[in-house]
């Protein structure tokens, strides 16, 4: 049985959610907190895929931790919301949120609301799923001084592609940048920069409301890391190559997910042994080379209030 890595901090009674943990970086992830000692909760759409993913952690070693279902479909924010609640209905204390699922290619489509997919799955039913866990979240960080409580965006530097002009409207929210591989990527990094944003604005309000505040909210890029989602979309949009790149590019210059995701999601997820957490890493974006600083677009605090205020605006159009 695999065993807890004395390296890292003990997460024993630690509660996590993870979304989109049953493959990619995700997996390696959860199978990490899991095996320093913390139950996690694997929110993903399809139970038998959750299933698959949480018996072969089992078989791998979890150590003392533990990995449970919990059933989330991020193409609805009404889902989100309903996970939060059977959540809350399960637990008392939740010590990190993890918002890793992500749509990644297109071509993307407007759902039933009226709203652009890759938008709604990206940020706003992340955007929904924290809010309602913010609450319990708070609590658990005024257990203690020294408490270690995390929110984590999984973003990209794709946001580098894009530059806004603002996120005051609702139509801001589904703007597209074409069909091409390119404009996909695109797009795609239109949603990531939602995410930083989202993680710098939710840091300023938690900080004014409280400036004691023990709760450290981080945008995270990965870096560049194969998984499920990278090779659908070489494999997708870039059919005469894909293939190639897939096959002989990525293992040559692509970290595995237990490798490159892992390099952030230690620090990030506070699995540092000690505080784990310092001042400047509060709304940081965070790469495999440490904190950097993200595109002007993500620094842009009317950028970030702009879409704050947007997305609560739709999220209160939705009855959520």
């Amino acid at each position: 049985m695999a065993s807890a890595n004395p390296s890292l901090k003990d997460l024993t009674g630690e509660v996590v959610i993870l979304t989109g943990g049953n493959s990619g970086i995700g997996y390696a992830t959860s199978q990490l907190l899991a095996r320093q000692g913390a139950k996690v909760y694997m929110a993903t759409r399809s139970k038998s895929r959750a299933a698959d993913a949480i018996a072969r952690l089992q078989s791998e070693g979890l150590g003392t931790g533990a990995v449970e279902w919990l059933e989330l479909d991020l193409a609805d924010p009404r889902s989100a919301r309903r996970a939060a609640e059977e959540f809350l209905g399960k637990e008392e204390r939740l010590d990190v949120l993890v918002n890793n699922a992500a749509l990644v290619s297109g071509p993307f489509k407007l759902n039933a609301d009226g709203l652009l997919d890759i938008m709604v799955i990206n940020h706003i039913s992340h955007f929904v799923l924290t809010e309602a866990l913010l609450p319990l979240m708070k609590q658990t960080a005024a257990t203690s001084s020294d408490s270690d409580v995390r929110i984590v965006a999984v973003t990209s530097n794709a946001l580098a592609f894009v530059q806004p002009d603002s996120f005051a409207t609702r139509e801001s929210l589904n703007k597209q940048f074409g069909d091409s591989a390119l404009g996909m990527v695109k797009t795609y990094g239109y949603t990531k920069l939602a995410n930083i944003l989202h993680m710098k604005a939710l840091q300023r309000r938690l900080d004014s409301e409280n400036p004691k505040n023990n709760i450290t909210c981080i945008a995270v890029h990965p870096g560049t890391t194969k998984t499920p989602a990278t090779e659908g979309f070489m494999g997708a949009n870039l059919p005469l190559i894909g293939w190639f790149i897939g096959t002989i590019i990525m293992p040559l210059i692509f970290a595995k997910p237990s490798k490159g995701g892992m390099a952030v999601a230690i620090p990030a997820a506070g699995v540092m042994k000690g505080k784990g957490k310092i001042e400047d890493w509060k709304g940081a974006y965070f790469t495999p080379k440490g904190i950097e600083t993200p595109s002007a677009s993500a620094l842009d605090v009317r950028l970030q209030d702009e879409l704050w205020e947007t997305t609560r605006s739709v999220v209160k159009e939705l009855g959520l």
